[in-house]
């Protein structure tokens, strides 16, 4: 029985839970069918950072062949491609190989051109950042994409449900359901769901007409509804939504709305290239003193303050987010 061999190539950032979760699905796909050979190889996308866990395996040493499914691994955007690395990927790809990209890894992929024109699950809150630095690839929500020979996985359990489905394809649906009921997973998710969790476990109630007010609000950032529009929408009154969103949220309709599309802003200040001024208007503000003063008040600093703290705390923001002129 020849062995199918799974490469790993694994970025500094990476978590040991992203790692584990990938790993343990094929351990245990051995371990279940004696027909499942898996020879797994850990190779490191760059020198070991100090001080962090110590990653499995060697360095990659110019050298990906051999590898039927290679898994890049990162858990934070990784800066650009060393070009031998970016080479390495695209003659392993034009070999036939099978690639994907898991949680961060997804940027590698979408910095060599590997995803231009594929699907790609993103986590949500890259979503923004990966969208404006790779307009040719179809950014999703999704879990997980499998896109043709391209893989991707957003992140956290997600990994594991990608795993799944290549256990499968690869063997059938009873060897995956095995490693599942073996790892006590409580379903395997199809790739299409949507990352984020349920808004009532979001907001710790399942109040219907909460649950209602909080998406209208949600579809309609950058031009906000009246407190008297939502409610209208929802079918209460004024008084009785007022007194839900007290109740549930411990504040007023407008208080949370406010906060939702101030957080929305400092998520594209941090992640995109947008001028302050777009950004605020983006999200509902009708002036830039207007978005700053607001901002400055529920964070402690001007949009400008806080996006260039970020930039000189951050090398990837930094390389990511051009300066501003002017």
């Amino acid at each position: 029985m020849t062995a199918q061999r799974i490469g790993f190539l694994i970025w500094p950032s990476t978590k040991a839970l992203t790692l584990a979760l990938a790993e343990e699905a094929l351990d245990v796909a051995q371990k279940v069918h004696p027909e499942v050979a898996y020879e797994l190889v850990f190779l490191h996308a760059e020198p070991a950072t100090e001080g962090g866990w110590q990653l499995p395996g060697e360095p990659w040493a110019g050298r990906l062949e051999g590898c039927q499914k290679l898994f890049l691994l990162a858990d934070e955007p990784p800066a650009a491609l060393a070009p031998a690395l970016a080479t390495a990927l695209k003659q392993l790809v034009r070999s036939g190989c099978v690639i994907g990209g898991l949680s961060a890894g997804v940027y590698p992929m979408a910095q060599v051109g590997l995803l231009d024109g594929y699907r790609a699950a993103v986590h949500w809150r890259w979503q923004d950042d990966f969208a404006e630095r790779f307009p040719k690839v179809i950014a999703t929500s999704h879990l997980f994409d499998w896109d043709r020979d391209r893989m991707t996985a957003c992140g956290g359990l997600s990994v594991l449900d990608l795993l799944l489905a290549v256990l499968a394809r690869d063997h059938g649906a009873e060897l995956a359901g095995a490693v599942s009921e073996e790892l006590v997973v409580e379903r395997i998710r199809e790739g299409g769901e949507r990352q984020r969790i349920p808004l009532q476990n979001r907001l710790g109630s399942s109040h219907p007409k909460l649950t209602q007010a909080v998406l209208l609000m949600e579809a309609n950032i950058e031009e906000p509804l009246t407190t008297d529009e939502i409610a209208q929408h929802v079918c209460v009154s004024r008084r009785q939504l007022e007194r839900i969103f007290k109740q549930y949220l411990n504040r007023v309709p407008s208080q949370y709305y406010l906060e939702l599309r101030l957080n929305k802003a400092r998520q594209m200040l941090m992640q995109t290239s947008k001028s302050i001024i777009q950004i605020g208007l983006s999200c509902g503000f009708s002036s830039g003193p207007h978005f700053s003063s607001a901002y400055r008040n529920f964070f402690g600093a001007t949009p400008r303050e806080d996006r260039n703290q970020r930039r000189s705390s951050s090398p990837f923001e930094l390389s990511s987010v051009p300066a501003e002129r002017g």
